[in-house]
């Protein structure tokens, strides 16, 4: 998948499904058809690494005559804007002007789905961590069509990581315990991972036996990510840090450290 001219390529994307030029209106619909649901990545956000990602979008769509192809595209713009016009940022399906693969349901009713590859090595940045909206363009087999400019979201963000140590081990009952740790999130511009600063993350405690964690206190990371904090040592068990994340970021939890307590 790569980033394209925008009115180059969604305007004749457009024309050759069947829509009007660039300046249709938003959510057009020609005909019965009907949108019933788009999912962007089965729901999910997406997640990236330093490697490609590969997601699906689909939609489910409802015609009297059936329906035949859909299309898509990832835009990022304000909102109630004309994406041909106003969109800052936009990417466009590993099917490029290629029909979806659409899967019946019924003699009415479809869903059709294309994939979208994201590429860190290649033309993804950390700025495009954020909401993406996703366009789609439905057509029937009696030329009924219908297109959503905004027809759902999806998050896209960097992977984090989590680390933690609890020392020393073992430790004596009542003694103090020092937990540090390090908050990462990978960067798409240096493809490696950079200290996540200035975020609040929970340090937890799981007892021996237990399955439950108990937050203990709130951290933020320094300039470099960095989590260091003391402790009292009361009983044997797992300590971790808990990051909930961001829009950009997941949440992430780090493996607990267990430290005997005698």
């Amino acid at each position: 998948m790569r980033r394209r001219a925008i009115f180059a390529v969604l305007a004749t994307a457009t024309v050759l499904g069947g829509f009007a030029a660039p300046a249709a209106l938003a959510d057009e619909t020609v005909g019965d058809i009907q949108i019933n649901q788009v999912l962007v990545n089965g729901g999910k956000d997406i997640v990236i690494g330093t490697a490609d990602r590969t997601v699906t979008i689909s939609v489910t769509a409802t015609d009297p005559s059936g329906i035949w192809d859909a299309d898509f595209y990832l835009w990022r713009g304000p909102s109630g804007v004309d994406p041909y016009d106003n969109a800052t940022d936009y990417v466009l399906p590993n099917e490029d002007f290629t029909p979806a693969d659409c899967v019946a349901s019924s003699a009415t009713t479809s869903t059709c789905s294309k994939t979208f590859t994201f590429e860190p090595d290649s033309w993804l940045t950390s700025a495009d961590a954020g909401t993406w909206k996703a366009g789609v363009q439905v057509s029937a087999n009696d030329d009924s069509r219908a297109e959503r400019w905004a027809a759902t979201t999806t998050r896209l963000k960097r992977t984090s990581k989590l680390t933690v140590n609890a020392s020393p081990e073992p430790v004596v009952k009542g003694r103090t315990l020092t937990v540090s740790g390090s908050l990462t999130r990978v960067s798409w511009d240096t493809l490696d991972y950079r200290g996540y600063a200035g975020q609040p993350v929970k340090l937890q405690f799981r007892k021996a036996g237990s399955t439950t964690y108990t937050t203990v206190k709130t951290v933020n990371t320094s300039s470099t990510g960095a989590l260091s904090t003391t402790a009292t040592a009361s009983e044997d068990g797992y300590w971790r840090w808990s990051f909930a994340g961001t829009s950009t970021t997941p949440a992430v939890n780090a493996t607990g450290d267990y430290v005997d307590v005698q």
